[in-house]
């Protein structure tokens, strides 16, 4: 059980760090003169390195276990978070994001690693849903109470307050994580990361899982961590008060929805069919809202709560994957399609930052941009889902 909670707090903070920009992307814009294009690109150098962590992560737990992987990791974070408190440059605040990526990036991977290594495969979508939901009370942190923080006492002492909490959820899981035993390769496997990564990559059921993997996260991601905040002032014309609690409304959505699936999951007793609905419901939400920019503030806040209820996937998705993966390869099999994940939302804030960018340089206004923005989200996501209908529901045996 303490193991449990000490990896439920780290989350949090994870999920924290991936959701604030979205509170104090304004006061950057102000301050320091931000636009949308280094906006997303702070976002998206947060998740390329969460990203691309992923592969020593994934080396990392199989071979030395979760509690050291996650502990010397979270160090990054630290730093990571004292050097945005104190940056006066986009290069520096790039570099602290990038710190606090590689510091977040083993966190959900180490507390799944714990949960197939330590508990029964029926439990896995259970627990997983349960640290997606309870680790969302980051995502509440990084709403109201952080714009009240920020209004308070400014964003540079709140960043810094947070990186004095990340230093000591780092000493706690150190200290109280008990590592899983350690799953030995049989003598005629060679080690090899590289040989490991083909032999997932090459696991065909996998295939139709990768669009959907990329886009599902990606797409809930930008609009919490990042765009949320902005369309609610551009379009909305909300003051930061409101905007957090509008933000607010969409983190707890996320939060119950990510509890939910658990039990969703366990009463359809499919992971893929429980993802499809949710992935389509999320689809055509977001296309609802890009379909009609002049929507009242208390219509698009229901439209959002809606995404973020329906949007989290995650925990099953990687359900559903985890299957097909042998045991030998389960650190680097979940790291694996985290990285897809966590990819996904990278390229997608970046690429959504250029795109704000040039709709504001060509006059169209914040509705219509924003607009434009949310449709092509849904399209991808129902796109996504199509692919996904053809995957597998579970290995054959």
């Amino acid at each position: 059980m303490v193991t449990l909670v000490t990896l439920f707090a780290a989350y949090m903070l994870s999920q924290f760090y991936r959701s604030f920009l979205a509170i104090v992307a304004p006061n950057l814009t102000q301050e320091l003169g931000l636009g949308p294009a280094e906006l997303g690109a702070l976002s998206g150098v947060w998740f390329g390195t969460f990203a691309f962590a992923q592969f020593p992560i994934g080396w990392a737990l199989d071979s030395f276990g979760p509690r050291r992987t996650l502990a010397g990791a979270m160090l990054a974070a630290v730093a990571g978070a004292f050097l945005f408190a104190e940056a006066e440059g986009f290069v520096t605040m790039l570099v602290s994001m990038a710190l606090i990526g590689i510091g977040c990036a083993p966190v959900l991977m180490a507390s799944m690693f714990v949960f197939g290594r330590a508990y029964p495969p029926e439990r896995f979508a259970i627990l997983s849903s349960m640290i997606l939901g309870i680790g969302a009370l980051g995502v509440l942190a990084a709403a109201t109470p952080l714009a009240y923080a920020v209004e308070a006492f400014g964003w540079r002492a709140s960043l810094a307050s947070m990186g004095g909490v990340t230093a000591g959820a780092t000493a706690a899981v150190y200290l109280l994580i008990k590592d899983p035993p350690l799953v030995l390769r049989a003598a005629h496997q060679e080690a090899s990361a590289w040989r490991d990564l083909v032999s997932i990559m090459a696991l065909k059921p996998l295939w139709p899982l990768i669009p959907l993997t990329f886009v599902a996260y990606a797409v809930v991601a930008a609009e919490r961590s990042l765009w949320i905040g902005p369309y609610l002032l551009e379009v909305h014309r909300l003051d930061p008060i409101a905007r957090g609690n509008g933000i607010l409304a969409m983190s707890i959505a996320m939060s119950a929805g990510a509890i939910l699936y658990g039990p969703a999951e366990r009463l359809m007793r499919s992971p893929k069919l429980t993802v499809l609905i949710g992935s389509f419901v999320t689809g055509v939400t977001f296309t609802a809202l890009g379909a009609a920019p002049g929507l009242s503030t208390a219509s698009a806040i229901v439209l959002l709560s809606i995404i973020g209820s329906f949007g989290i996937t995650y925990g099953i998705l990687m359900t559903h994957a985890r299957a097909f993966f042998p045991e030998h390869l389960l650190g680097r099999g979940i790291t694996f399609m985290n990285f897809v994940f966590i990819a996904g939302a990278g390229i997608v804030q970046a690429v959504s930052g250029l795109f704000m960018r040039a709709a504001g340089a060509s006059g169209t206004v914040p509705a219509d941009a924003f607009g434009d923005l949310h449709l092509a989200f849904g399209l991808m996501l129902l796109a996504a889902t199509a692919v996904y209908v053809t995957a597998p529901a579970r290995p054959l045996r």
